[in-house]
């Protein structure tokens, strides 16, 4: 194995991912972020490390580690942050594996600014309901230094991961963890914010989504044929978790277009991001209650 520089060898990367039509989507959009991502992990280096390092050469054993890695991408179709063991959400890592989906969220944007204007005060409870890695949860908490937070989630190896990000953030004093379906587990419990991403992937896109997806765990992305069996249990049941003031956000992506037509007059605001996809609404305990007959 030749000796080469590190800029010449993400530019062959990059082209190798371009040539082999690979889906970009999991904490990078395109072949060169994902071709540095992939090496600054092999080379463990920093993953904002400095463009000066493109002139660094690189090791044989460390070419190798990267050509490893660089091949399972390309032959299994596996997203990076499962090659890595580690994804990023508003700057902070965190574990990940096949038993939870990747952190890509734009409700991520909502927290750095500390959900205004749909709160006027700092938010004292938050609820991360299908929490997955715990990402959204815990970013709140760095966020909200005056908050507790619960993180709720159905499935056990979701929440053995997430349990692994509190204690990696040192959150254990004021993140707690909840396993259930929806608000099981949580009685009695209210909220300033309800976050969800919830499953809401139809049956129609779930069909046709590229192979990387296949590796995420099924019950975290498909909610029947039309992406909104949780979403509207979900309404129905959050005005009795919510306090006086509080919001409900709710991420339900290309199923938006579905829930509308559901219930056209169920007055949902819709966000737009500058960074990212749409598809998450925001409704406060209000207008949840007083649409009540609405959602059955």
């Amino acid at each position: 194995m030749s000796a080469t520089t590190v800029g010449a060898l993400l530019e062959a990367t990059a082209e190798r991912f371009e040539q082999a039509g690979l889906f970009f989507g999991h904490g990078t959009d395109n072949a060169w972020d994902e071709a540095v991502y992939l090496l600054c992990a092999a080379l463990e280096l920093p993953v904002d490390v400095d463009r000066s390092v493109l002139s660094q050469p690189v090791e044989p054993s460390q070419q190798q580690r990267f050509e490893q890695l660089v091949a399972r991408r390309i032959e299994e179709r596996l997203p990076a942050p499962y090659l890595t063991g580690e994804a990023w959400f508003c700057g902070l890592p965190f574990n990940v594996d096949s038993r939870v989906i990747i952190p890509r969220s734009p409700i991520g944007q909502l927290i750095g600014n500390h959900f205004a204007p749909w709160l006027v005060e700092p938010p004292r409870s938050v609820l991360d309901l299908c929490c997955g890695s715990g990402c959204i949860g815990i970013a709140s908490a760095v966020a909200e230094p005056q908050a507790a937070v619960v993180l709720s989630e159905l499935s056990a190896d979701a929440l053995a991961v997430a349990t692994s990000n509190v204690e990696r953030h040192q959150l254990a004093g004021r993140v707690a963890v909840n396993r259930g379906d929806l608000f099981e587990g949580l009685a009695g419990q209210r909220f300033d914010v309800i976050l969800c991403n919830p499953p809401y992937v139809d049956a129609a896109d779930f069909a046709s989504m590229p192979a990387e997806f296949s590796h995420e765990p099924t019950l975290a992305l498909v909610s029947g044929d039309d992406g909104l069996d949780f979403t509207r249990r979900l309404l129905r049941e959050a005005p009795g978790y919510l306090t006086e003031r509080g919001v409900l956000i709710c991420e339900v992506g290309n199923s938006s277009a579905a829930l509308d037509a559901a219930l056209p007059t169920l007055p949902l605001t819709w966000l737009e991001f500058a960074e990212g996809d749409g598809g998450v609404f925001v409704i406060d305990r209000a207008a949840l209650v007083a649409h009540r007959h609405l959602l059955g």
